[in-house]
């Protein structure tokens, strides 16, 4: 069997994208979407997405972890499939798509896609660190010198150590700013640091506006794959209005024999 697959990348976040509305993917087969995301044997990614028919949307959003397992919502995966929706003629400038943790809206606008996060009204404080859920669990810890902070061993220990097998993504971070952090993310289920999280730069920027580190609602994140920016509301139950906004790029196409 020949698949045809898109590689897209958000700020170095980098994905396979296929186009499943006939529903000939093969998506219960976890040993073959590890492959697919193998950087030496396969044709290598943080995650693999499928793009689906969904009879409320415009699409269904159905994602993987490079490990081959289903994963939580991805922010960065999400701006790219919206990218390959419009690639795909399904869209013009806005779009409705269903996802694990539901319903999202986006918009295109010169290249930039703006993508409508869940809200978030809960946010647990531990010492020295945050923990809140934006579509996937997220450890949020500041640190100095984070360019040269081990990152990987690290992010490993607290991801098994605090928060077991079923795990956590780990983020560090430094501010720069008044309102710009940088960040670096160890990510579960790809199990090592990844360039960009969608997800970990959205817990990055509400947690740091909790923390009173900054008053804007309006924050921009560095990461090693580039710039991101979050948008966002305090309400009174939490945060509302969250908008993840960033570049989503195709970079290639191709086939591949299964």
């Amino acid at each position: 069997m020949t698949i045809s697959f898109y590689k897209y990348q958000g700020t170095g976040n980098d994905f396979i994208m296929i186009d499943n509305r006939n529903a000939k993917f093969p998506k219960d087969n976890f040993k073959l979407i590890s492959f697919l995301c193998d950087r030496r044997f396969g044709i290598g990614a943080d995650g693999l997405i499928l793009l689906e028919d969904d009879k409320s949307s415009h699409f269904m959003m159905v994602f993987y972890n490079s490990d081959g397992k289903p994963g939580s919502m991805c922010g960065n995966g999400g701006r790219c499939i919206v990218a390959f929706a419009k690639f795909l003629g399904m869209i013009e400038e806005k779009t409705k798509f269903n996802a694990v943790d539901g319903f999202h809206h986006a918009s295109i606008n010169d290249g930039t896609i703006s993508l409508q996060m869940q809200d978030v009204t809960e946010i647990m404080e531990k010492p020295n660190c945050l923990f809140l859920n934006t579509g996937s669990p997220h450890h949020v810890q500041m640190v100095s010198d984070l360019e040269n902070y081990k990152v990987l061993e690290e992010g490993a220990k607290l991801r098994y150590g605090i928060y077991g097998e079923v795990g956590s993504n780990i983020n560090f971070v430094e501010q720069t700013g008044d309102s710009d952090f940088s960040v670096r993310t160890y990510e579960r289920g790809v199990e090592n640091e990844t360039l960009s999280c969608g997800t970990g730069v959205t817990a990055v920027a509400l947690g740091m506006h909790y923390w009173d580190k900054t008053k804007s609602e309006n924050i921009n994140i560095s990461t090693k794959g580039g710039n991101l920016a979050v948008q966002f509301n305090k309400g009174r139950t939490g945060y509302e209005n969250i908008r993840l906004d960033g570049p989503a790029i195709q970079v290639y196409k191709g086939a591949i024999e299964i």
